[in-house]
């Protein structure tokens, strides 16, 4: 997992590797990455003209290094002082931007650059608030950030997101223990493990979805959560559905089920259809395992008041249904709006999006970006909703789970075909998870 840090908690991350390697070590190694970055937008250094626009902070430092770097690989190289900066900027085949990073507080305006030159941000882009992802002033939209040491909110929330352009991250050794992170490939290595003393009850989930109005919905969840390892399923419907759908052989169907106790997870809600909770209420009652909410019930109205035994619930949003469960349209920041509903309704919260977000009650974040628009499509979400319960049941906390079936949904999700429906996507989890074994 690659850590997400706040300005205030990289600053000490910063402190620290200073006090142990020195501020020269950390700068050189930070433009030593920035440089090695530029050449790979460069493609050949050699008599490429670049533009490095420089402040008095660590960033600066940053830039400078990379300025001798890329010069003794024969670049033609102009470092220019954020005090002396020029209102245009044209001839380059690249501008480095390392005037401000995390000590900007002020607005900046940056030099205008015409479309064609690439822009390579040292961090963040010059000009952004690094906490909230607010703009100050007018930065340069960058091409390529490369964050250092950790990402930072502005990185993935707010408006300043629009400007980061391709994110890509260099560690340094800065950071060794963190709260908050964005979910990589090789997490998904923990997700293969069978004990030698497994049976179908071991990582059973049941399953509260699908009607006879949306049949489909109940095929997708179980589907999803058998190709995420779900060992058995327990499917109650609202209404007959074995008439439309084609189930699983391995699925135990009915209609009147309640939860067996037996089960590790609970999926409840996609295809249910209006006033889903009514249906619900009774089934979810006294439940002591996590139950993750989707579509048709996301109600706030069926939670339970105390923190459940089998820990909290997760809630699984697209914007218009955060909308609807705050009343209000998902703002800018969607890390504190995930935050503020998390610790309100002591549930997970997984916003789904390009960028997924999700909290527990404390604030602790996990964020995925392995979203691509082939999972725009109907079901793709009733796929996601069971590939979290079978997480869940193969012993993963709510917000890992839902994180980490969510960056799997993304890897499936860029797998499909054009125009592949979401039929497909257990297919492709299967895929994967084949992959990383």
């Amino acid at each position: 997992m690659i850590p997400i840090l706040s300005s205030s908690q990289m600053r000490d991350a910063d402190a620290r590797a200073v006090g142990e390697v020195g501020v020269d070590a950390l700068v050189n190694a930070a433009g030593t990455a920035v440089g090695l970055t530029a050449a790979t937008m460069l493609k050949s250094c050699y008599g490429a003209r670049v533009a490095v626009i420089v402040g008095p902070g660590l960033n600066g430092g940053d830039g400078r290094v990379s300025a001798r770097w890329l010069k003794s690989r024969g670049a033609r190289v102009d470092v220019i002082e954020v005090t002396s900066q020029p209102a245009t900027l044209v001839g380059y085949d690249l501008v480095i931007d390392a005037a401000f990073g995390l000590g900007c507080s002020r607005p900046y305006v940056a030099p205008h650059v015409g479309d064609a030159t690439p822009v390579l941000a040292v961090d963040l882009p010059s000009g952004v608030d690094s906490d909230s992802g607010d703009v100050l002033g007018s930065p340069l939209v960058a091409d390529v950030t490369l964050a250092l040491g950790a990402l930072k909110p502005a990185h993935i929330s707010g408006p300043a997101a629009a400007l980061v352009g391709e994110l890509r991250y260099a560690g340094l050794g800065i950071v060794s223990a963190f709260d908050d992170g964005l979910v990589e490939d090789r997490d998904l290595e923990s997700l293969i493990s069978i004990g030698s003393d497994d049976h179908k009850w071991v990582h059973a989930v049941e399953a509260f979805v699908g009607s006879p109005l949306m049949p489909g919905a109940a095929e997708l969840v179980v589907r999803g959560a058998l190709a995420g390892g779900a060992s058995m399923i327990r499917l109650a419907s609202r209404g007959d559905i074995s008439g439309y759908v084609r189930l699983p052989p391995e699925i135990v169907h009915g209609i009147e089920m309640t939860v067996d106790r037996r089960c590790r997870a609970v999926v409840a809600g996609p295809g249910l259809g209006f006033d889903a909770a009514s249906w619900l209420r009774e089934r979810l009652a006294d439940v002591d395992v996590p139950v993750v909410l989707d579509a048709d019930g996301l109600d706030l109205s069926l939670l339970p008041s105390t923190t459940p035994p089998g820990g909290p619930w997760i809630l699984t949003p697209h914007d218009g249904e955060f909308a609807r469960l705050t009343r209000r349209a998902v703002p800018a920041n969607r890390i504190d709006a995930v935050r503020s509903l998390a610790r309100d309704t002591g549930c997970v919260v997984l916003l789904k999006g390009p960028t997924t977000i999700l909290a527990n009650p404390s604030g602790t974040l996990r964020v995925v970006m392995s979203g691509t628009p082939a999972l725009a499509t109907a079901g793709s979400g009733d796929v996601l909703a069971g590939l979290i319960a079978a997480t869940i049941a193969r012993g993963h906390d709510a917000l890992n789970a839902g994180a980490l079936a969510a960056h799997l949904h993304g890897r499936a999700g860029a797998r499909m075909g054009v125009y592949a429906p979401s039929s497909d996507l257990p297919v492709a989890v299967r895929e994967v998870l084949d992959q990383l074994r």
